[in-house]
C-alpha cells in the first residue's frame, strides 16, 4: 500500500537511461506512509512486509559542495546503494541516507537519521541512528545504551 501524497522516482527526468534496473524496488506485502519520498538514481531495495510511517524519506544520493566556487546544485551528486531488510519498521520522519544498509526485522524510531549499518534484529534511534537494543538467539533482546 502507497498513501497519499507519497513521491517514488527513479533518476531526475523522463526518459532517462538509469545504470541499474529497476532503480527502485519495493517487495511484498509493504506499506509506505503517507506524504513520504523515495528518490532512486542507483539502486534503493525495500524487502517485504516493510512499513514506513508518514513523512520517511529514502534517498540513495546525495549532493556534492565541496568546490565552494559553485553552487551546490551544480556539483556532481555522488550516488550509493540503498538497502531496507525485510520485515523492517522506519518509523515517522526517518530519513535514509545514501549507502545505508538496514538489516532484516529492525526499527527504526520516529525521526531519526539512517547514515550507514543496521544490523538484523535491532532498534535504532537518533541522529544519526544507533542501536540501543539488539536480538540475538543465544541470549535474547539486550540494551545497547553506549553513544
Amino acid at each position: 500500500m502507497i498513501g497519499e501524497h507519497v513521491a517514488l522516482s527513479a533518476g531526475m527526468v523522463p526518459g532517462q537511461q538509469c545504470l541499474t534496473d529497476p532503480v527502485v524496488k519495493i517487495g511484498d506485502r509493504c506499506l509506505i506512509g503517507r506524504g513520504s519520498g523515495i528518490v532512486g538514481h542507483l539502486s534503493i531495495d525495500i524487502g517485504d512486509d516493510v512499513w514506513t510511517g508518514h513523512h520517511v524519506y529514502i534517498t540513495d544520493q546525495s549532493h556534492g559542495y565541496e568546490d565552494v566556487q559553485r553552487p551546490i546544485s551544480q556539483q556532481s551528486q555522488p550516488e550509493r546503494p540503498v538497502s531496507i531488510g525485510s520485515g523492517s519498521w522506519l518509523g515517522h520522519g526517518v530519513v535514509v541516507l545514501p549507502g545505508s544498509r538496514i538489516g532484516k526485522n529492525v526499527a527504526v524510531g520516529a525521526n531519526s537519521v539512517v547514515t550507514g549499518d543496521l544490523p538484523d534484529f535491532c532498534v535504532a534511534v537518533g541522529a544519526p541512528a544507533r542501536v540501543i537494543r539488539q536480538y540475538s538467539q543465544d541470549s535474547g533482546w539486550s540494551a545497547k545504551l553506549h553513544f
